[in-house]
């Protein structure tokens, strides 16, 4: 009987064995780091300082992107939706990964994961 975790790679943040995949991405349940499976690479800023979003997609100052799974916010009964759409995004060195600046309708300011969004 074949374990599938075996054949995923290790998280490159923390070497945990215990990485799962969740759609297109694959998740480290010990530091939360998430990347993409294709290019089995964290999403986020890479080497070259580039941000790019859950597919690969570089992404800029001023772009729209839309939330690819629902997320939970703290005092907030509902979370924001997948498939809500942030406009006007800024790309910031944030704390714990957050690198988007966004203000988001309903919710306002807020700090996302390019882990989790695509580009419109």
């Amino acid at each position: 009987m074949s374990d599938a975790t075996e054949a995923l790679p290790p998280c490159p943040e923390c070497s945990s064995a215990y990485t799962y995949e969740m759609g297109a991405l694959l998740i480290c349940p010990e530091c939360g780091q998430e990347w993409s499976s294709a290019s089995a690479e964290p999403t986020g800023a890479g080497e070259d300082g580039v941000i790019k979003d859950a597919v690969g997609n570089v992404l800029a100052d001023g772009d729209t992107v839309t939330v690819i799974k629902t997320l939970k916010v703290k005092g907030s009964p509902n979370g924001i939706k997948a498939g809500t759409k942030v406009r006007n995004i800024r790309l910031v060195d944030g704390v714990d990964g957050h690198d988007i600046d966004s203000k988001i309708d309903g919710f306002g300011p807020m700090q996302l994961k390019s882990s989790v969004v695509k580009k419109a």
